[in-house]
């Protein structure tokens, strides 16, 4: 029975990191689109997601040890041992392919997180230089972006 339920709550985790996984990319698409007003509530979503983890993962500890008792297993508290020590066939595949999900979706989960952690640099960066740039005057530039003509940008050429 502590086999059934340590299996619930893997698919319960997995839902819970395709959650995640979700959450990101629709910061990374607020991110690429420019939707900025949008940023703070994402991130306040992922975070809400982040912060059940602990439990769910202490969750999870505890019905291995349960599993690892009733299968007379006492080195399996990790879910890889358990996974050795599972007492039939069908046991072992329904851990290995838990296992083998919550792996990928780590793994999707941290290029994600990489690519929104860069993507939030930037617009960070962007933000202060055109905070720092506030009052400067802006000059003219060519299409490619070479300066034309420096001081303050004007509606109409005075010197024709």
């Amino acid at each position: 029975m502590a086999a059934h339920d340590l299996s619930m709550h893997l698919l319960r985790e997995r839902e819970l990191l395709e959650t995640l996984l979700f959450k990101l990319d629709e910061q990374q698409m607020l991110l690429a689109t420019g939707r900025n007003r949008w940023i703070r509530h994402a991130s306040t979503e992922i975070e809400r997601v982040l912060a059940a983890m602990p439990t769910v993962a202490l969750s999870r500890d505890a019905l291995v040890v349960a599993v690892a008792d009733e299968w007379s297993a006492p080195e399996a508290t990790t879910l890889r041992q358990l996974i050795a020590a599972a007492p039939s066939d069908g046991w072992r595949e329904v851990l290995e392919g838990h296992l083998a999900a919550m792996t990928a979706l780590a793994d999707e989960i941290e290029q994600m997180k990489q690519v929104n952690e860069q993507r939030l640099r930037t617009a960070i960066r962007v933000t202060q230089e055109t905070i720092a740039g506030l009052g400067e005057p802006t000059g003219e530039y060519t299409p490619s972006g070479d300066v034309v003509r420096g001081g303050d940008a004007r509606l109409l050429d005075t010197r024709m």
